[in-house]
């Protein structure tokens, strides 16, 4: 299916009557579901006010890829095993927890795009590290991500990242992530990032997203700018490619 195809889809299914709030194995058969322009087999679950994830049985494993952007989730879980899935777009949702199942449920997830959510302290990242093969994580937009010490603290938890924030994750991080959080003096500093205070969560909405964007403030590409560049990382040539486009 192109994606011009996929948007026609899209558009016919955004016509029709749907319960909004619920993730039903009905609304799930009758969503956009096809090849998107990273050639992942993907289905469109975007913009249906969805408030929790669940009934997700009724894909019955068939996708590697999983768009619920755009609704009103809150926590991260809810799914059954499904050993296919790699990849879910989370961006522009309330997500302000994340389960600690997640790694037993999607065992080979490596990409999570979670911009525009709700996540505040570097505590509630600490399920992601069980997802060994996580490469590619945007918490752009979320709390947290005031932190001074995030970028650090996520690149020595996940030690498989290789791109966070749309930014290639350096060797020089590496090496003062481990410095910073390493060894028995690095749990003492990890415990004390955890404290730092971000504000009142509740106070982000939606709204302060969008004028924060209007502001020039960085949120990171779109839902189908971020398409394209997967599209065309996964389509380059050479190393020296692949580098250019996730610089």
């Amino acid at each position: 299916m192109s994606e011009e195809q996929w948007s026609r889809e899209r558009e016919a299914f955004l016509s029709l009557p749907r319960l909004a709030g619920r993730l039903t194995a009905e609304l799930i058969m009758r969503s956009p579901q096809g090849l998107d322009p990273c050639q992942d087999y993907a289905i469109d679950l975007r913009g249906n006010k969805i408030a929790a994830i669940e009934n997700m049985g009724a894909t019955q494993n068939q996708f590697d890829a999983v768009d619920l952007s755009d609704n009103e989730i809150v926590k991260l879980e809810g799914f059954p095993p499904l050993a296919r899935l790699h990849t879910l777009y989370l961006s522009n949702n309330r997500i302000a927890r994340i389960g600690a199942e997640l790694s037993q449920q999607i065992p080979m997830l490596k990409a999570a795009y979670l911009t525009n959510n709700r996540l505040k302290n570097l505590a509630d990242l600490d399920p992601l590290k069980s997802c060994t093969r996580l490469t590619h994580l945007s918490l752009v937009g979320n709390p947290v991500s005031k932190n001074p010490d995030y970028r650090l603290y996520a690149v020595f938890s996940l030690p498989a990242l290789k791109v966070l924030d749309f930014r290639k994750v350096k060797q020089g991080e590496r090496e003062a992530a481990e410095k910073k959080f390493g060894g028995k003096e690095g749990m003492k500093a990890r415990e004390a990032a955890k404290t730092f205070d971000v504000g009142d969560v509740n106070a982000m909405t939606r709204s302060d997203a969008e004028m924060e964007t209007e502001g020039g403030g960085a949120t990171g590409p779109s839902p189908k700018q971020l398409l394209a560049m997967q599209a065309a990382i996964a389509n380059a040539e050479t190393l020296e490619e692949v580098t250019r486009l996730e610089n």
